[in-house]
Formats: structure tokens, sequence, C-alpha cells
């Protein structure tokens, strides 16, 4: 396949997973206003805080994870249909094992973190322990569904997996509802409801997949030699997996201990805001990555490097376009969503938002060191790094700082990180690293200062409310398209955005 159909086809799915991700958007931002007001502020924050600790047992299976991806992902792009079986049947089997240490990690050593050391009101605590239990079940459920999901994607079929993602959008929306007519605690309510969604989605993506891809017909066949070699990857790996888990949850655990559960409620509202704009670069980057794997192992060099360099600029622009009416408007636009909202949520949206725009420049720099395999040097020194999210959070936090300091910190070790990508990633691919600089790191930031002047202008031409909060929004669309495309991008791109535009105009036309 041409690297023209290449591009045709990442951008039909970047399309198609857009409209998923629209509606996903909608729906999650909507049930999270009914689901804060119906259970409360205090509730909220215990659901986000207890959750938040099992999504920490992630540690073990998110290496394993990453790596069953990019087995599938690199064997489709070889044609090696045999091992592709193989690899999915010993994935099944690996998830199904973990799955299991994770329920006895969660019954032991669980059971006596969130009874012990938790800051969950005493009345409570029954619920919360009935949220741990069902945490749990849905965590294990969404685990198998794994290997399933890295087929959907390996191939490339963003159209079911658009669907799907409906259909989990769909129940989610149904649990908004079903949550003002709770039979029991609304808390422990919450918890089975959400375990119903997540076992639903689990069998649509097995049936799928058994219909449409023969690799993914399950037989008991556990290859040990593929078993040591996935082992190895995700070993090194582990490093990185358990680093994001310190920073996420670990963190959140952090601020539930030393600061409690309404602190939780502020963060968690914020990491949603955050998961709504992401969805836009990460629904990019699942159509990019699997090109940038098969790129690899095919051998298409300067492909490849293309891919890398457009897919940092373009994850940043797409990221900036969302956040920045968001970032100027950050109260009224709480206000208008939440109603209700809890104190240091504004300074935690705005800090959270930084860090998803600088971790997006990242992003194809961890697909092109995952295709490599060659990753034990590069998780020590960059998983290294992130790790000290963990330690510093428990010293500010110690020292008395506020809790928005936690995510200041993280910022600057994201740019350390990135600094740390690029250097290692130098050795191991050749990556041009003057050149990224110049065209992807320089670039992003000359255009995110130009964009924001006509914004934080448009901010001070009238009062806080909803008349301000559309002219900024509309400011800033303006602002940050007209920023990109005259600044950030390349003749080339310029005239193939025109040229694209002038083909969609014309077949309306001739509608």
């Amino acid at each position: 396949m041409s690297n023209a159909e290449n591009n045709k086809r990442i951008a039909k799915n970047t399309a198609l997973l857009y409209v998923r991700m629209l509606l996903m958007m909608a729906v999650t931002l909507y049930t999270s206003r009914v689901v804060l007001n119906a259970l409360g502020v205090e509730d909220f924050g215990i659901y986000n805080a207890v959750a938040g600790f099992v999504l920490m047992f992630g540690v073990i299976s998110g290496s394993l994870s990453a790596a069953i991806s990019r087995f599938i992902t690199f064997e489709l792009g070889r044609g090696d249909g045999e091992k592709l079986t193989r690899i999915f049947s010993t994935a099944v089997i690996i998830q199904l094992l973990i799955g299991l240490a994770i329920v006895v990690l969660g019954e032991s050593a669980g059971l006596w973190f969130l009874n012990a050391k938790m800051n969950i009101p005493a009345e409570r605590m029954t619920a919360a322990n009935w949220v741990l239990q069902l945490s749990l079940l849905s965590f294990v459920i969404n685990l198998v569904s794994v290997p399933y999901n890295a087929c959907i994607i390996a191939h490339e079929r963003m159209s079911a997996f658009a669907c799907i993602g409906l259909l989990e959008a769909g129940g989610k929306l149904a649990i908004a509802f079903l949550i003002m007519y709770s039979p029991f605690d609304r808390l422990v309510y919450y918890g089975v409801l959400m375990c119903v969604v997540a076992l639903a989605v689990r069998l649509t993506y097995g049936v799928y997949c058994k219909r449409h891809f023969a690799e993914c017909r399950f037989r008991w066949r556990f290859d040990g030699g593929l078993f040591r070699e996935i082992a190895g990857f995700a070993g090194w790996n582990f490093i990185g997996s358990s680093s994001g888990v310190l920073r996420d949850q670990g963190v959140n655990l952090l601020l539930n201990v030393f600061c409690g559960p309404a602190v939780n409620a502020a963060r968690g509202i914020a990491m949603q805001v955050s998961a709504a704009v992401n969805s836009f670069t990460s629904n990019f980057m699942m159509a990019l990555n699997p090109q940038i794997t098969k790129s690899y192992a095919q051998g298409n060099r300067s492909y490849l490097l293309t891919l890398v360099c457009q897919g940092s600029r373009l994850s940043f622009y797409l990221l900036l376009f969302l956040s920045m009416p968001i970032l100027v408007e950050t109260h009224a636009v709480l206000e208008l969503w939440l109603k209700m909202v809890p104190v240091h949520t504004v300074t935690f949206v705005r800090l959270v938002l930084v860090y998803v725009m600088s971790e997006s420049i990242s992003f194809p720099l961890v697909t092109l060191m995952l295709a490599t395999g060659k990753i034990r040097n590069y998780q020590i020194v960059v998983g290294g790094f992130q790790m000290l999210n963990f330690p510093v959070a428990y010293v500010l936090l110690k020292s008395g700082f506020a809790p928005e300091t936690t995510m200041a910190a993280a910022i600057v070790i994201a740019f350390v990180c990135l600094a740390a990508r690029l250097y290692m990633l130098r050795g191991m691919v050749r990556l041009p690293v003057c050149y990224f600089l110049h065209r992807v790191l320089l670039n992003v930031m000359v255009v995110s200062g130009v964009s924001c002047l006509f914004p934080l202008w448009s901010a001070t031409l009238m009062e806080e409310g909803l008349p301000r909060l559309v002219l900024v929004t509309a400011v800033s669309v303006c602002s940050v398209a007209c920023t990109v495309y005259f600044v950030g991008c390349t003749k080339a791109e310029r005239e193939f955005v025109v040229a694209k535009s002038a083909r969609i105009i014309r077949k309306l036309r001739n509608k």
C-alpha cells in the first residue's frame, strides 16, 4: 500500500473516531454533571479515590497490555498470520492470569489500605468497600478486552471501534438517568451500573472479533517462547507503566490522605475535562499508531519520520484548538457545566490542560519507541524521571503546599521526559533531534504564544458571563485556526488543506 493510500486511511479512520469522540464527549460531560449532583461532592470524591486506587493495580497489567498491542500490530505489518494467532491466544491467557493476580492483591492489600489508610468518613466506609469490589470486577473485565481491542485497532477497523464506543457511551448515559432512581445506596448502585456497562462492552468486542478476524478464535494454547518474548518486552515497559500509575493514581491517593475527598472531587472533575479534550488527540493517535508501527516493521524510514513529526505537531494543535477557550474562561465553563463547582477545580483544570498539551508532543515518540522493541534503556531513563512525580508530590503536600502544586510539578517533569525521549531516540532510530526541535517544539511554542493574544484581549472587554464566553470561544477558534494555518503549517500542508477544502466544496455543490 502506498504512502498516499496510508494517509487516506489515516484521515478516514480519524474522521470516524472523531464522530465517536464527539458523541462520547457530550455524553461524558453531561453524565459527569448528573452524577456529581446525584452523589454529592463527598461521594463523588470517594468514588474517584477508591476506583483510582484499583487502577493502581494497572501497573501490573499496563506493561503487558502495551506489549500485546505492539506485538499484534507488528506481526500484522509483517503478514505472519500463524504467529498472529499464537500471539492472540497467549495474550488472552496472560490477561486472565494477571486478572487473577490483581483480584488477590485487591482483596488483601487493597482492603487493608482502604480501611486503614484512606481518608473516608466512617459512615461511608461500607459503601466504599462495595465500590472497591465492583471496581475490581470492572477492572478485570476491561483487562480481558485488551487483546480484542488491540486486534480491532491493528486491523484499523475504526468504524467498529467507533460503534462499540457509542454503545459504551449509551450505557453511561443510561446510568445518568438510572442513578436518580437508585433502589439502594446511590454510590454502590453507581458502581454496579458501571460494572454492567463494562461487561456489555467486553461481550461486544468478543463477538465482533470472532466474526471478523481469523486470529481471534481463542484456544487454550500457551506458547512459552512467545510468552518469554512478550514478557521480556513488558518487563522493561513495566517501568513506564508503573511511573504513569504513580503519577496519576498515586498522587490522587496522596491528595486523599493529605487533603480529603473534596480535593479528589476537584481533581476528578479536572481529569474528566482533560479526558474529554484529550480524546481529540487520542483518536488521532489511535488512527496514526498502527501506521507508525507498520512503517517501522517494513523499514519505511522516511515515511516513519514524517508521521512522527507531523503527528507531534497535529496532536498539540488539536488540543490547543479545544483548550484555548477553556483556559481563558475556566470558571464560566465549569459553572455552566456543573453549577456546583468544588474548591480548587478551576486551577486544577487549567494545569491539567497545560499538562496534557505538553505530553501530547511525545505521543508519536512513545509509539516509535514501542515499535522498535528495544526499550530497556529508554524505560530506565524516561520511566525513572516520570517516577519522580510521586515523591515530589509527597514532599510538596507534606510541606504544606497547595494541592495544585502537584500538577505544576508534573508539567515540569513532562518537559524533562520529552528531552530524555529525544536524546534516547536519537541513538535508537537516528531521530533528527535538531529538526524535531525546530519543526515541532519551536513551532508549537510560537503558535501557542501568538494564538493566545486575541482571546486574552477579548476577555477584558466585558464581565464574566455567557456573552463573554461565546465571544472568547469564537475569538479563540479563529485565532488558533489562523495561527496554525499561517504559522504552524508548512507550504505543502497549506496547499493540501486548500486542495482538500476545494474538493469538498465541489462535492457539496454537485449535490
